[in-house]
């Protein structure tokens, strides 16, 4: 059974020529918790989806997997 996604932040990462690394950086954040948001092992808190869409100038709902 494949692993069930929830966040996009991954691909928006890549659509906004960004990496993970940078990511870490400037959230403040273990650069290991934020591969595994970007491999789905794991789920950012709300706030930090809000503070990643803010960083990336995105809608939080673009890193999230639609329900529909």
């Amino acid at each position: 059974m494949p692993k069930q996604k929830y966040n996009r932040i991954k691909i928006v990462l890549a659509e906004k020529e960004k990496s993970s690394k940078w990511l870490a950086e400037v959230t403040g954040k273990d650069k290991s918790t934020v591969s595994r948001w970007c491999t789905n092992d794991m789920q950012p808190t709300i706030e930090t989806f809000f503070e990643i869409a803010k960083l990336l100038d995105v809608d939080v709902k673009e890193l999230l997997v639609s329900s529909k």
